[in-house]
């Protein structure tokens, strides 16, 4: 099969078959995308398939531990295919990347679930989303370095952001087809089993992925290199050293790293806070989260554009900025236009924990081995399970944990040393009582849909996307035009994947662990505030412009 070869017009702008060419890339990019998203997108889901074996706030984190297991080995994945890169090209290099994607995301969907082979089902799960992210960790750096390289001077920041475009449209793909599964099938069937079948549709996005990376043609900058005979035979070694190597940390902690808290904390924080944390119905969640991306999806390109002009670093800078002095009232604002019977019930009925403080544990725990068994645990879970905020009050030392909720008192109890079907039982008993207690003060099992303020929330979530657009539409030309040609693919991978995978896949599971341990809905928000705060001054302070820079030299 012969691949499309295409060249500069005289004038610098692209011609028809080199817009042909970074299409199909882009193409490509957004299945692998949708590939890796279903799982966050499912998170709940996946959480209650396939760690059922643990407590259900343990289990919680587990499975968003195990979707930040796919971003914890991307740089890792960027390593190894950054420095293929840089020695046998883009074109070849994520074409593997692609099948590995989307090979690894249709076994998740034949996986069978931990009620049928207990806890091989979770580890399994795992070793496929390590897979994943080793394949996403040579992908973006691929995609982004090919079209840069075939971009004309002057027009790099807007064609790269058709690549930057590509993760938000896949994490709408991703949306859309769980939508319209769960609409079809109804919520019980796509809960118990439908679940399944956008995974194993991925296989067909697969093959036409293929087909579609087949059709184009090598980097021209990078054949120049290699026909002039200065490229690198140790691309990753070559990264690591001089001042290419301080350049990379100033990258990562100076523009990735706030990049990375911004894109996770507008996409997918939102939609796990909207779920998870105020209990909004799955079907409105995914219809709200897809109306913003639908709406701010432009604004890639439009910010793009504009790097062109006024320059990259001011625009992602700005980005961090607005995120850090705005994401505690936008997610308050989300809260009461979304579900604001939280908020009256907290008001007139606040929910505290009184319990002995030495009895209370923070509820994170990476490898699902602990138990929290205490009273004041107890408590505190099935609170944060209920998306109730709560505070907790020192109580005597030895006496077992109560909720005070309005004018009422549920006693907890002491879980360890109890039997199954006593724990079973108890666990019952306190749930009804808590129940029972909350319905009485006010607070909401679910956010009642007919109070949900449509306009608003969407709006809201419309401007936490803006800024997703504003840091990440110029970062893929910014990190071209930071580096050389000869170890672009593998020097711009390495800061970009520990920024997005590290700093930026963690923060769920961070966020959720710091809000159970706290009672407090919006504490997890410090994390991307304290992240994009390091951000702004690093890359302020330390990082050049780079918008009129010549790559090819």
């Amino acid at each position: 099969m012969s691949s499309t070869t295409v060249q500069h017009s005289a004038s610098g702008e692209l011609t028809k078959g080199h817009k042909k060419v970074i299409f199909a890339s882009s193409l490509g990019t957004v299945f692998e995308w949708y590939d890796f998203y279903l799982y966050g997108s499912l998170a709940v889901i996946i959480a209650k398939q396939f760690f059922s074996g643990v407590n259900e706030t343990t289990g919680m984190i587990f499975a968003l531990l195990a979707f930040a297991a796919g971003f914890f080995v991307r740089p890792f994945g960027a390593a190894f295919f950054g420095s293929l890169g840089d020695r046998i090209g883009r074109k070849y290099t994520f074409l593997v990347t692609i099948l590995i994607m989307g090979i690894s995301t249709f076994l998740v969907g034949v996986l069978p679930n931990y009620a049928t082979i207990g806890f091989a089902a979770p580890v399994i799960l795992i070793i496929l989303r390590l897979a994943q992210g080793l394949a996403m960790g040579g992908e973006y750096g691929g995609a982004a370095t090919y079209v840069a390289e075939h971009a004309p001077a002057g027009k790099r920041g807007l064609y790269t952001a058709f690549i930057q475009t590509t993760a938000t449209l896949g994490l709408f793909l991703s949306l859309a087809v769980i939508l319209a599964c769960r609409l079809t099938l109804g919520t019980e069937a796509f809960e118990d089993w439908g679940w399944r079948i956008p995974f194993l549709g991925s296989i067909v996005l697969l093959g036409v992925s293929v087909w579609i990376r087949l059709q184009l043609a090598e980097s021209p900058l990078f054949q120049q290199m290699k026909a002039e005979g200065k490229g690198s035979k140790k691309p990753f070694r070559d990264s690591l050293q001089g001042g290419n190597l301080k350049l990379m940390l100033l990258v990562l902690f100076g523009a990735t790293a706030g990049q990375a808290v911004v894109w996770y904390g507008g996409q997918f924080y939102a939609l796990f806070f909207l779920q998870s944390m105020i209990k909004v119905d799955p079907t409105v969640s995914y219809l709200l989260i897809a109306g913003a991306l639908l709406l701010a999806t432009p604004f890639f390109l439009f910010f793009g554009w504009l790097s062109d002009r006024i320059g990259r670093k001011k625009i992602i800078m700005a980005g961090c900025l607005l995120a850090a002095l705005t994401y505690f009232p936008i997610f308050k604002g989300i809260t009461h236009y979304a579900n604001p019977a939280i908020e009256e019930a907290r008001t007139s009925s606040p929910a505290v924990v009184v319990a002995d403080p030495a009895t209370c544990s923070f509820q994170f725990d990476p490898v699902g081995i602990r138990k929290f068994t205490s009273s004041c645990d107890v408590a505190t879970a099935a609170l944060t399970k209920a998306g109730v905020p709560h505070e907790i009050q020192p109580g005597p030392a030895g006496e077992v944990a109560k909720v005070q909720v309005g004018g009422a008192a549920v006693a907890s109890f002491e879980a360890a040393g109890l039997s199954k079907d006593d724990l079973k039982t108890k666990s019952g008993e306190f749930g009804a009582a808590l129940k029972g207690a909350l319905t009485s003060a006010g607070y909401p099992e679910k956010a009642d849909t007919a109070r949900i303020n449509i306009p608003m929330t969407l709006f809201l979530l419309w401007v936490l996307v803006i800024y997703v657009t504003m840091v990440y539409g110029p970062i893929a030309a910014y990190l071209v035009e930071l580096f050389p040609t000869r170890i672009r693919y593998t020097s711009m991978s390495l800061p970009y994947h520990i920024g997005n995978g590290w700093f930026g896949g963690f923060l769920p599971a961070i966020s959720f662990a710091l809000v159970a341990g706290t009672g407090n809905l919006y504490y997890g928000l410090w994390y991307p505030i304290g992240i994009a705060v390091m951000t702004l001054i690093i890359g302020t302070l330390f990082l050049r412009e780079t918008n009129h820079v010549d790559i090819t030299k």
